[in-house]
């Protein structure tokens, strides 16, 4: 699915230099991790398990995110989705133990607190969603560890037979035609795209915006892929859409940075037709700062899955097992849908992988799904784990649920529900605008 959400989130500043400071002090796989490494651990209950479902087994999961630092204003609520799957799948005859370990944003301590999930806690298996996944990636590979999560961060999950990403993983280069036909449908003339420089996802997805809309018809009067990470300074920025004529927006960019530039666009009189960003869905407004409902009126938001307001029977589920296991009231937004679907993954993973899972068998069962419906939350469509015969992953669903905030709730689009495209053939995100 080739959601500006997903390609939007973002590297942590200077993650490469980190990570380069981190190997030169000595930090290598194997090593013992830091004191530093933070975990918190809980424990679910089960019901009994059915034949075939592990034989009663507990298996210890790890999960590794950003719990703080730049990187966590979307993904901290993880570990509430993580909660409401593992109860779920206890009904369902799955026991899980699972071990909380924060990054902190950083590349190094993102190394560390895998290292201490490995090493330490003995984990089965790691459910992640981190800006900073790539630092740990070489290590959780090299040890056989299976990595289920969200494919955000950069390449490792195209190319890393271990590492399965819920909502499909794409190549950020390429040009996908829904952003543009989204635009297009809701009447957008003229186009500002803005993204981060130091995440190739977050400047990619800026330039695979502008592309796309260029195609759909839409000028492309701004586009600006090296906005410095998590800045709030946007008065340049918003006196430069100004001057463009733009009409519509794409935010490829953390909610504090987009909704800055909303309200710095509003004060210099900008009205914008068409204002699609990446991050706010659900709990995540709050994010937005104090005056996040204020800021958020108008806006639309597209999600890679249904979102609740649609009221299946998938998304009463998600909402349910948020309420009665996690004991939360935080509405769902990225991190819960995603902490949720990885233990959903998990488990049609071990289902697959006979009576006595191992690692190995549960990566070549994973690596046999061509159509992982996210727990019925994709609607009609799937996505695959299988490699290709380059040994790579191919491609996601091209689709786009699409809600707007008007009053004090999000609001389904009609013909979005979700509305599809396809990868353009030939073209790349470094494709001519004009």
């Amino acid at each position: 699915m080739a959601s500006i959400r997903r390609r939007g989130t973002v590297i942590a500043a200077a993650a490469v230099a980190l990570l380069a400071a981190a190997c030169s002090s000595g930090a290598q796989p194997g090593a013992a991790p830091p004191s530093s490494a933070s975990s918190t651990s809980s424990d679910s209950t089960a019901l009994s398990a059915p034949s075939g479902s592990g034989s009663g087994s507990t298996y210890t999961i790890g999960v590794l995110t950003d719990l703080t630092g730049l990187a966590a204003t979307n993904n901290h609520t993880f570990p509430i989705g993580v909660a409401a799957g593992v109860g779920v799948a206890a009904t369902e005859g799955y026991k899980f133990r699972y071990v909380v370990a924060d990054t902190a944003t950083s590349p190094s301590q993102a190394l560390s607190a895998a290292q201490k999930l490995v090493e330490q806690d003995h984990v089965f298996a790691v459910l992640t969603l981190s800006s900073l996944t790539f630092a740990a990636a070489p290590y959780l590979t090299s040890h056989g560890i299976p990595v289920i999560g969200a494919a955000q961060d950069s390449t490792e999950w195209t190319t890393s037979r271990n590492m399965f990403s819920v909502f499909g993983t794409e190549d950020f280069t390429r040009v996908y035609s829904v952003l543009g036909d989204i635009y297009k449908q809701l009447g957008g003339t003229n186009l500002a795209s803005l993204g981060y420089s130091i995440s190739p996802s977050s400047a990619d997805a800026a330039k695979g915006a502008a592309v796309s809309a260029h195609l759909a018809g839409l000028e492309v009067g701004y586009l600006n892929a090296s906005f410095p990470f998590g800045g709030t300074n946007v008065g340049p920025a918003a006196l430069a859409i100004k001057a463009s004529g733009a009409d519509s927006l794409n935010a490829s960019i953390e909610t504090s940075t987009e909704f800055a530039l909303i309200r710095a666009l509003r004060q210099e009189g900008v009205q914008l037709k068409v204002a699609l960003v990446a991050t706010g869905y659900g709990g995540d407004l709050v994010t937005g700062g104090p005056d996040g409902q204020s800021v958020a009126q108008g806006l639309y938001f597209p999600i890679a899955w249904e979102p609740t307001e649609m009221h299946t029977a998938a998304t009463e589920r998600l909402v349910n097992a948020i309420t009665k296991y996690a004991k939360s009231n935080i509405a769902p937004g990225y991190g819960q849908y995603l902490g949720y679907l990885s233990v959903d993954a998990l488990v049609q993973g071990l289902e697959l992988a006979g009576p006595h899972p191992t690692q190995a068998s549960l990566i070549n069962a994973l690596l046999s799904i061509r159509n992982y419906t996210g727990a019925g939350l994709f609607g009609s469509h799937s996505v695959g784990f299988a490699m290709d015969q380059r040994g790579q992953v191919s491609g996601a669903d091209n689709c786009e649920w699409v809600v707007r905030y008007s009053g004090t709730s999000f609001h389904l689009l009609p013909g979005m529900e979700p509305i599809c495209g396809q990868t353009v053939p030939g073209l790349t995100i470094n494709s001519p605008t004009s």
